[in-house]
């Protein structure tokens, strides 16, 4: 095909890093193309060299890095004289011209994306003022018409705000405004979804979509989502290890998968049509050997039915304005909000819900990181005694601290990256004086076995190993001590499909060699799926329905659950996104629950209605729970 049929034509491409003692081949004879007002999916897991592309596409790379090939940009301005991006002077005029103004980029992470120095308005108005004459009227009128495009209610006001005033959700369409303020021909969007809600995403997917269409935009969508690629794309391109494995029309790629990378990739998707005890399919599986790390403790579930109770807890997060005569006006945040529910012994309960609903702290409540304004969390250990956990203290504490362990989101910054893993698993052996050296030592070389890493894994520190086995470095130190119940907080929304699968078949073996109990919360309803045997769901600090997981994934009946539900995209051609249903659970739908909830002073206002079977669902006091059904 003639290159001039493409917007953007990528032939050859090879890009090496400048490193001690030779190269490092990131990306290796790579071809691809993205035509005029179409998708274009660049699919694959971390480091395959997708972003380094995409670098390349912008004029971006670091100094360290070397190109080979051609990077073919044709300008609709220009249609007849294609621009080699590659040849271009680094930091010259050219690719100045080009970069901003007819390239766009949507960066990953928007919170290190935005200066915290800058309002919203001066940073989306930058590339304006740089590529065009325009006066700040103008400018003013242009960035607040491009806010409201992508979907501020107010953006007037939201022009003059700063960047930790805003949701991960709004700072994500900051940085898609100021990717299109200059009406591009090409937007790059490098994993524009990846740390948002499932309900955000699904706002961000509609919003490029209808953008892309209003503004006649190409895109190359850089994800390892297969769900998204499967409701965004027109064609899709395959990359493993800086190697393009497969390309062509999305229903080609998804009908008729033809190298085993994407094959393994699909089946690494959690989806709500698994069958009972059906597993992963994890591209490299981990050989668990749980035997002898604290010996086969099914016999040990024996005790109370409950293992854990919390009730009526309620925690508000106070701020503090000042006015200009000097009086302070104290206001609140009801964080969780009279929530009360049951962790049974050996069962994996499941907490669902958006960023902010309260599912975090919660967990640092269970875990006495956070104290409440009022509740209580009862702990019953084997024995049937029942151990009050917010006002423990001392030995009695110190022992409950072994009890119930923690892993968490980030498996970066949860490492500390001054010891090594030899001193990370062994701390807490250490601090609860566990055993001689000696047996320390021979427990934290069964840990790592346990989660299938090998013995030269002790010497070495956090920086050196993949997002996959500092997580299983995370799991590991949560075992340690030998735990009861483990509180697994967002353990797998910031690795790939593949490693994600990798931790989840993990958590499932130890569940079942060691009777653990898990306590899961993410805001991936496929995850929670294929993890819970009951499912809460949070909105506004409150449980809005619980029920077994099959029951609430056949039938929610309460209407925020139904919109979460609808709002999960499925890597299936046959079943798309209904974007109608999300809107019902979007920025202003969930905002409205919240707000009804918190608006609700009367403690009789609000109750919780029993369907029957352990399904539960929060419907107002003396209103019929079949008026939440459609």
């Amino acid at each position: 095909m003639n290159s001039g049929a493409d917007l953007l034509r990528i032939e050859q491409l090879g890009i090496a890093f400048k490193m001690m003692g030779g190269q490092l081949e990131a990306v290796r004879n790579a071809s691809l193309r993205v035509l005029p007002g179409k998708v274009t999916a660049l699919v694959g897991e971390s480091g395959s060299g997708k972003s380094v592309i995409s670098q390349a596409v912008m004029g971006i790379l670091p100094n360290t890095a070397s190109a080979t090939g051609r990077i073919l940009f044709c300008d609709p301005e220009n249609p007849g004289n294609p621009i080699d991006i590659l040849s271009l002077p680094r930091d010259g005029k050219a690719i100045r011209d080009l970069r901003g103004r007819r390239l766009g980029k949507i960066f990953q992470e928007p919170m290190t994306s935005l200066s915290p120095l800058h309002t919203i308005g001066n940073q989306v108005g930058e590339a304006l003022r740089i590529h065009e004459p325009v006066s700040k009227a103008e400018t003013r009128d242009r960035v607040e018409e491009m806010l409201g495009l992508v979907g501020f209610a107010n953006p007037a006001r939201t022009r003059e705000m700063y960047p930790f005033e805003l949701s991960g959700g709004m700072r994500q369409r900051t940085m898609i405004a100021m990717a299109l303020i200059c009406r591009p021909s090409l937007l790059i969007a490098d994993e524009p979804t990846t740390a948002l809600d499932v309900t955000i995403q699904a706002q961000i997917l509609q919003l490029l979509r209808e953008l892309q269409a209003k503004l006649n935009m190409a895109m190359l969508l850089i994800t390892h989502d297969l769900g998204v690629v499967a409701n965004v794309a027109d064609e899709v391109v395959v990359i493993y290890r800086g190697e393009i494995m497969e390309a062509g029309p999305v229903e080609t790629i998804f009908r008729r998968p033809a190298h085993p990378y994407l094959k393994g990739l699909m089946a690494a998707v959690p989806h709500f049509d698994m069958k009972p005890g059906e597993r992963l399919k994890a591209l490299r599986e981990i050989p668990v050997n749980a035997d002898t790390l604290i010996g086969k403790r099914k016999q040990e579930r024996q005790g109370p039915e409950i293992l854990l109770s919390v009730r009526n807890v309620i925690k508000t997060y106070g701020t503090r304005k000042s006015s200009w005569f000097g009086k302070n006006t104290a206001a609140g945040v009801r964080a969780v909000d009279d929530v009360s529910f049951d962790v049974r012994r050996g069962e994996c309960l499941g907490i669902v819900g958006e960023s902010g609903c309260g599912k975090s702290t919660l967990s640092k409540i269970v875990m006495r990181a956070v104290t409440p304004d009022s509740g209580s969390v009862t702990y019953f250990d084997r024995d049937g005694k029942a151990i009050d956990v917010l006002s423990s203290e001392g030995n009695d504490l110190k022992t409950l601290r072994t009890k119930i362990q923690m892993v968490f989101q980030d498996p970066v910054s949860s490492l500390s990256p001054r010891m090594t893993i030899q001193n990370i698993l062994s701390e807490p052996l250490e601090i609860h004086d566990r055993g001689s050296a000696q047996e320390r030592k021979e427990k934290v070389l069964r840990l790592v076995q346990a989660i299938g890493l090998d013995q030269s894994a002790l010497n070495r520190y956090p920086h050196s190993f993949s997002g996959g086995q500092r997580q299983r470095i995370g799991i590991a130190r949560a075992l340690a001590l030998g735990p009861d119940l483990m509180i697994c907080d967002e353990p797998v929304s910031a690795l790939d499909v593949s490693v994600q699968a990798q931790i989840l078949n993990l958590l499932k073996d130890l569940q079942k060699e060691l009777g653990l109990t898990y306590f899961f919360i993410s805001h991936n309803l496929a995850v929670v799926d294929y993890m819970a045997d009951r499912i809460a769901v949070m909105c506004g600090g409150r449980i809005v329905e619980l029920a077994p997981r099959e029951t609430l994934m056949r039938s929610p009946v309460h209407p925020y659950t139904k919109a979460l539900l609808a709002a999960v995209p499925f890597p299936d051609l046959d079943r798309p996104l209904d974007f109608a249903a999300v809107q019902a659970c979007g920025a202003t739908g969930t905002a409205s629950w919240a707000a009804q909830f918190r608006a609700d002073n009367d403690d009789n206002a609000l109750a919780a209605a029993d369907l029957g079977g352990g399904h539960i669902v929060l419907a107002r006091r003396n209103a019929d729970v079949r008026e939440l059904q459609p």
